[in-house]
């Protein structure tokens, strides 16, 4: 077993766990068992909560949540936990404002990562600006969520927060695409100073010649900082005569320049095969959108929309996922490269 450690990740003594049982067959990652944690018709108005994502706060959790309210559109609501498991939202969506604190909601909002970068707490959506775009708001305090400029023009989704900026600048992860379901798309890096203005844009990774992310690939959770480089855990999407099927997927990344691929699983890490997962508003759905971590144990904690209906949550060990993904990476020379033409 390797030596990998975190970087810049605290203790979590009160992360949510479940041993490892026995035969786990593939990837090092498992279920918990008590799955969905998040049942359907969460809260008033609000008819399914997935693809949503949770950090420590405070003595608990706090969360941003997709909820799909029961006329269809989709807006981010907030909730709290003391054990990451049993959640209570609040039952009006956030109340985003502008920076001169007039109330400014999105006209949808979908997909929410949430991404704390030294003091300030990031939420990042998809939303309509003339199309799909990105969404950005910040907090300090979970209660004044004040919106920052669109980062890019449409069509764009999938953005996740580095939790801390590289060389002095703030990075984002997107995966430009267009306004429906899209049927291609790869995962590009940018930067910024000021989270205002967005360049030194840089290719990551394509979709992958296996099967289970041959149609695209897409961010997931927040990148992960470990001595071995960014552990990023990531969807990708196959084709099916039935249909999309959205599986798990890991790599590391290079952590000076993490648009240089160092390793990449060409197996999937978790694919739909329970009922809450294979069954749903939108069937054969593994979403990630947020971990947890522990610096003592080597834990992570994994939260994943399902069947667009549901939250999951599974598990695994740092270096145990590490090694499964070394073990197991195929590079390509778009992985590998500086991602600029």
């Amino acid at each position: 077993m390797s030596n990998v450690k975190f970087v810049n990740v605290s203790s979590l003594p009160n992360i949510p766990w479940q041993e490892k049982p026995e035969g786990i067959k593939g990837a090092p990652v498992w279920r918990y068992t008590e799955n969905p944690i998040i049942d359907r018709n969460p809260v008033e108005g609000v008819a399914r909560i997935f693809n949503s994502a949770v950090m420590p706060y405070e003595d608990g959790f706090i969360g941003v949540f997709r909820g799909e309210q029961t006329n269809g559109i989709p807006y981010i609501y907030l909730g709290r936990s003391k054990d990451a498991i049993h959640w209570d939202f609040d039952k009006e969506k956030i109340p985003f404002e502008d920076e001169d604190g007039k109330p400014f909601m999105p006209v949808y909002a979908y997909d929410p990562r949430l991404v704390k970068v030294e003091d300030t707490y990031y939420i990042i959506w998809c939303g309509d600006f003339y199309g799909a775009a990105i969404g950005m708001a910040k907090t300090t305090d979970f209660k004044k969520f004040v919106r920052i400029e669109n980062p890019f023009l449409p069509f764009n989704r999938n953005a996740v927060l580095f939790p801390r900026k590289i060389n002095g600048n703030f990075v984002l992860f997107s995966r430009p695409s267009d306004s429906g379901h899209t049927p291609f798309g790869d995962v590009f890096i940018s930067e910024s100073p000021d989270l205002v203005y967005w360049g030194k844009h840089r290719h990551v990774m394509s979709r992958g010649n296996e099967w289970w992310e041959s149609v695209k690939i897409g961010g997931g959770a927040a990148p992960i900082e470990t001595s071995e480089g960014w552990l990023l855990f990531y969807h990708g999407v196959s084709g099916t005569c039935n249909g999309f099927v959205y599986s798990i997927g890991g790599a590391i990344l290079d952590i000076d320049n993490p648009s240089i691929v160092k390793y990449r699983c060409t197996n999937f890490l978790l694919t739909p095969e329970q009922w809450y997962e294979e069954r749903g508003f939108v069937p054969n759905v593994c979403f990630p959108c947020a971990t947890l971590q522990d610096n003592d144990t080597g834990r992570i904690a994994i939260y994943y929309g399902a069947a667009d209906s549901y939250v999951g949550l599974a598990f695994t060990k740092l270096d145990e996922i590490v090694d499964y993904i070394k073990s197991n990476s195929v590079l390509s020379d778009t992985d590998t490269e500086i991602g600029r033409r």
